[in-house]
């Protein structure tokens, strides 16, 4: 039960990487969620600047407000009762928690109440005297302080002064109320950012999958046009492409096929004329002899390339059947090693067989299998030297049956496996310097390996040539 809980962690954890590699540094969705953040960013931060010192400016207007209604009823009520009601007053106001200072201005000029408020009376003084209503700011120890005067009935003036801490005090706790949604705003946007990234990149994704496998030949792929209307042209477009690749192979398929078969005549016609001088029975002539069976050996080299070409052309087409039944590919080998054996054997090629003792079952075309390995067996022994091996080898892995195919001929480059199984490139690359065959054979094992469900690989062989692998699944 461990190893199942384990197993399943591992593949959700393995989910989990894939998604997060959706928005990897170099994906658009990163780049899309990071431009939107950083839209978002430079919004928040621009509005807070604005907001602050909106913020800051009306909370100093309201606190110099809050100070005059302040001063307004102080001097009701001390103009109603003044010898009673200024003690009472300057209690008051101190006791609202809002840090107002008091000072009361006699009608001889004497200032009495609060030291503060007697400083900002002096920093001031001739207005303070003239029995007028006032408002005004003063610096006092590196601070502002709001100063409100109101002229009393009796002569003399009633002076608020409060520092501007408390409007500070509210500046602060607005701002943090606007960081608070600022905050919140970002993170909004920074989730609607991801989310839109998402949105937008997984259609792309879809069209790159699909993209892909119109590289590896598939031609049934169709993309749902989704998205922005340039994401959704770009599905039109690979679906416009898939379509115009499948009308132009099969063109191709067709002019191949026809080619093909019309070649077939006049090549039946050249062997049995060209047999006919290589047996004697046109002339006797030795050095007619010669030049038939010298016709017949390229008239057969020619026939096999009109049969790699029709079995190339028709691996595409619906008339090019595969029929799967359970195979034991070790005894399809032993059959193999047992013709190509005799074949190595007549041009001095030591032949080997790796083969295991149980079968190995998979569900397969065995005609089709045959082929392949033929194919591959005849490639290895065109560029084989005498005394080199070629090995036949099979065995399973991971649950699914490989077939090798080795040689000790000259080996491919790293670039030479790269381009191995496409067409004709390494025909055109190592004619004249190697013996070559036709251009085509491996694209053809490669091509019926494909539609065997299987997948083929070239790589180093052990013996110092080239080594052909084949996968197939083993059957359940």
């Amino acid at each position: 039960m461990t190893g199942v809980r384990t197993d399943t962690a591992r593949g959700r954890w393995a989910r989990v990487r894939g998604r997060l590699r959706r928005f990897g540094p170099d994906t658009l969705a990163a780049r899309v969620a990071l431009v939107t953040v950083a839209v978002a960013v430079v919004a928040v931060l621009v509005t807070g600047l604005v907001s602050v010192g909106l913020v800051r400016q009306a909370a100093q207007v309201q606190a110099r407000a809050a100070l005059a209604r302040e001063a307004n009823v102080a001097r009701q009520i001390v103009d109603v009762d003044r010898p009673r009601n200024v003690a009472k007053t300057i209690r008051a106001l101190r006791d609202e928690g809002q840090n107002i200072r008091v000072a009361l201005v006699r009608p001889n000029g004497t200032v009495r109440g609060d030291p503060l408020a007697r400083r900002a009376v002096a920093a001031r003084r001739d207005a303070v005297g003239s029995g007028r209503d006032l408002s005004y700011r003063v610096r006092l120890d590196d601070r502002i302080v709001y100063v409100e005067v109101r002229g009393l009935a009796t002569g003399g003036a009633l002076v608020l002064a409060q520092p501007e801490a408390n409007a500070a005090r509210l500046v602060a706790s607005v701002v943090r109320r606007t960081l608070f949604a600022a905050v919140i705003g970002l993170a909004v946007a920074v989730l609607a950012g991801l989310l839109f990234a998402w949105r937008l990149a997984a259609p792309l994704k879809r069209a790159s999958a699909a993209a892909q496998l119109l590289g590896s030949g598939r031609r049934d792929v169709r993309v749902q046009p989704e998205g922005p209307a340039e994401v959704a042209e770009v599905a039109d477009s690979l679906n416009a492409l898939g379509d115009a690749l499948a009308r132009s192979e099969g063109r191709q398929r067709e002019f191949l096929l026809s080619v093909s078969h019309e070649l077939r005549t006049p090549l039946t016609a050249i062997k049995g004329f060209a047999e006919a001088l290589a047996d004697g029975v046109a002339s006797q002539d030795p050095a007619a002899r010669r030049a038939g069976g010298t016709i017949t050996a390229e008239a057969d080299r020619l026939g096999r390339l009109v049969d790699d070409l029709l079995d190339l052309a028709r691996l595409g087409a619906d008339d090019f059947r595969i029929e799967p039944a359970p195979v034991d590919l070790v005894a399809l080998l032993r059959h193999a090693a047992a013709v190509w054996s005799v074949r190595c054997e007549a041009v001095g090629v030591r032949f080997a067989a790796e083969l295991p003792d149980r079968p190995l079952q998979v569900v397969t075309d065995a005609a089709r299998m045959r082929q392949v390995v033929d194919g591959l067996a005849e490639n290895a022994l065109r560029v084989t030297p005498a005394g080199q091996p070629i090995v036949f080898a099979a065995r399973a892995e991971g649950g699914r049956a490989v077939v090798e195919v080795r040689d000790g001929g000259p080996g491919l480059t790293e670039d030479d496996l790269a381009v191995a199984f496409d067409r004709s490139v390494l025909y055109e690359r190592y004619r004249g310097v190697r013996r070559v065959g036709t251009g085509v054979g491996l694209a053809l094992v490669h091509g019926l390996v494909t539609r065997l469900g299987g997948t083929a690989a070239a790589g180093h062989a052990p013996e110092g040539g080239a080594r052909f692998t084949v996968w197939l699944p083993l059957a359940s």
